[in-house]
Parts: C-alpha cells; structure tokens; sequence
C-alpha cells in the first residue's frame, strides 16, 4: 500500500495533481484509486488495508449499483421460496420508492449520511414516515444481501441503526398503546355485536371474538382443523390476499385454542349449512370457495357493527350525516380477545400468563406480545409480599 503524488498536463496545458494509492487487494489484483486531497488518500489506505487483510475489500469497480443490487435481492428471495406478497413488496419498494431515488448509485457510496439524505428525499416526495422505515428497512436487506456476495463493505443502513439505537429505544417507550373504545372495542361493544350478528356471520363474528384468529386464519381454516367435541381449533393454514392456501407464516402461528361452549354451538349449527367445496373450508363463500377479505369486512363485520349501534358519524357527499362501522378492520376483533385473555377473572377475563397468551395469540416472541399488549396486565400489588417478606427474615434473625 503506497501514497504518492501524480502530476499531469491536460490537453489544454493546464497543470494537474492528484495524490494516488497504489495496492493489490485480497486476490493478489493491483489497484489504484486517486484523491484530490493528501489526507483522503491516506484515510482511504488505512480503511482499504484492514480490508484486504480481513479479505473483504471491495474496489469501486467490483461494486454495483442500487438497481442492479436490488434485482439480485429479489432473486435471492425467490429462491428461497418467499412468500408471494412478500415478494411484491420488495419489487415495489424497489421500483417505486429505491429505484428512484437511488438506483444509479454504487452501493459503496451509501455511508450513514447518503441514507439520512434518502429519507428525506423520500419526505419530500410525499411519502409517509411508516413507508420510509419500510423502505429503509429493504435498503438495508440489499445491502445484507450485497454483503454476502462480496459487493459491498459496510451496511450504512445497520450502521445508523446501531448509532441510534438509544434514541429507537426511546422512542419506543413513547409508543402509542391500544386503547379501548379507540383501537380495542370495549366489553359492551363485544356483547352488543355478538348479540346483533345473525345467520351465516354469527359463526364467523363468534369464532373471530373468542379465539384471536387473523383474517387469513379465518378464511383458510377448514373442518379437520375443529373438534367440536374437545372444544378445540388448530390453526394449521392460511390464505393470503392472492387467494393462495398456505401454512402460517411462523411455526408459531402453528397452535391450538379452545373454543367457549357458545362457539362450538354455534359451528355445529353451521356445519350443516355451511356450503361444500373442496377445500372443505368452515367459512366459504356461497360456492363453497375461499372468501376475500373485503367481502368478510363489506358483508359480515361492518353490518353487524352497524346493526349493533357500534359506529361513528361521518359527513356525506351532500353534508348529509352517515352512520359507519367503528372499527375499519377485523384486527380490532383480534386485539380484544388478547385482552380478554389478559384481563382479570373478577373482571371477566381469563387471567392467563404473558406465555399463554403469546401462544394463543401466535406471536414469534415474548417480546411481541410484551410491546403490543404490555400495558393491559394488571399491574401486582407487592404491598402484601413485601410484608410477608420482611416478616420472614426478621422472624429468621430473631431466632
């Protein structure tokens, strides 16, 4: 690794310099980069010889681009069998927002502060701050990906991560938490839902407020997955939004719930109505095929919200004042039985441990279940503990 100064005359007869690092990197290829500046080429030498004696040094000739990055990102996704809707996030978030932006750009350009200057253009262009951590979440998977091919040095993208890990932390603890009547419906809303839902949505309404399932869960859950006779539902499959049935998408999401007496009376009935198909699903549309979501939401879950006087007014097209459901989405349903299993028995909950709820609820992690639902365990009064407690050693020094 050597530095020397470079002197030349352009065609013009103009005199030119430039300070020059001349090395051979980690597969034996002599380079040769150059800097108008003395003390970048040495801070270049420095950084370039701890990488080739590490082996993972990348000349700005063997790196590629953020476009041409991101197709190979997509590749190694496809190939190991990602998920269709997960795939066509990383080409949108490629094509619509990266692409854009930074597709020319080399990956070994991207430091910390090329990133911070890539959301913000991403602000300005109108995106909205969940859709930049999105995208900046795939920018760095590109980068991980790159890493592993040998085309990039650093991740710029975890490197700012780690800078601000703190300030993240923060951040999290101001989170905002799910409240009831706003994002969780309350106990009388519950009642008054159950008790307005009728015919073919009865069953589904009652199998989403008593056992947690998602929406996908729910429309790809067939007969062999129910005993009616233990009072038992396995979730072993899954739809998505493309109408493709799958297994979850965690081994966690793989469990069994018990299902309350009303339940299972309510799927017998249906049992004998429900129509016929060959996926043998327990909430089919009326050919006996899987349901789309929107119709479960335009159909069965905002009439009933409606029916239950559980809505919210809002302004019409003439001025006219519109009744509409109050909870969007069916994952409202799914947020008050995690508090159900939450609350206090004298509160008419279940009272069961943080780990039970996280399986009843497929969460990959403690941590999910801690971050979404902390807030609604009941807080312990140690006061009595304390006491026994100190009762105990004093009993212990006295004799």
């Amino acid at each position: 690794m050597s530095i020397r100064r470079r002197t030349w005359t352009t065609s013009k007869g103009e005199e030119r310099s430039a300070w020059m690092v001349d090395y051979t990197d980690q597969n034996g290829k002599r380079r040769a980069k150059s800097f108008r500046l003395k003390k970048d080429a040495e801070a270049f030498a420095l950084t370039a010889g701890v990488e080739v004696r590490e082996g993972v040094h990348v000349a700005d000739r063997e790196t590629v681009t953020v476009a041409e990055a991101g197709k190979l990102w997509i590749s190694s996704g496809t190939a190991a069998g990602l998920e269709r809707t997960t795939l066509d996030q990383r080409r949108q978030h490629l094509e619509l927002h990266l692409t854009p932006f930074l597709g020319a750009v080399r990956l070994n350009k991207l430091t910390v502060p090329a990133v911070r200057a890539f959301q913000d253009d991403l602000r300005e262009a109108g995106r909205s701050a969940a859709m930049v951590a999105r995208v900046t979440v795939s920018l760095g998977s590109i980068l991980s990906d790159a890493q592993e091919r040998g085309l990039v040095v650093r991740n710029a993208v975890h490197e700012m991560k780690s800078r601000r890990k703190g300030k993240n932390a923060a951040q999290g603890r101001h989170r905002a938490r799910l409240r009831y009547g706003v994002d969780i419906p309350t106990r009388e809303e519950v009642r008054a839902i159950v008790g307005a839902s009728q015919g073919r949505s009865r069953p589904l309404l009652l199998t989403a407020v008593f056992t947690g399932l998602r929406s996908s869960e729910l429309r790809g859950l067939p007969w062999s997955a129910v005993d009616l006779d233990r009072g038992t539902l396995d979730v072993i499959q899954r739809a998505d939004r493309y109408q493709t049935v799958g297994m979850p998408k965690s081994d966690a999401g793989h469990r069994t719930i018990p299902l309350p007496p009303l339940v299972i009376n309510a799927l017998r009935r249906w049992k004998l109505a429900c129509p016929k198909g060959k996926l043998d699903l327990v909430f089919p549309n009326g050919a006996g095929n899987l349901e789309y979501h929107a119709n479960i939401i335009k159909r069965v879950y905002h009439p009933a919200q409606i029916e239950a006087g559980v809505t919210v007014e809002e302004r019409g097209a003439e001025g006219e004042t519109v009744l509409k459901a109050k909870y969007t989405g069916l994952h409202a349903l799914r947020h008050w039985y995690a508090s159900w299993c939450i609350n206090r028995k004298a509160d008419g909950g279940l009272e069961l441990s943080p780990k039970q709820v996280q399986a009843r609820m497929g969460h990959s992690s403690i941590t999910v279940t801690y971050d979404t639902y902390g807030h609604l365990f009941p807080a312990t009064d140690e006061t009595e503990a304390l006491a026994a407690a100190e009762h105990a050693l004093l009993a212990a020094d006295a004799t």
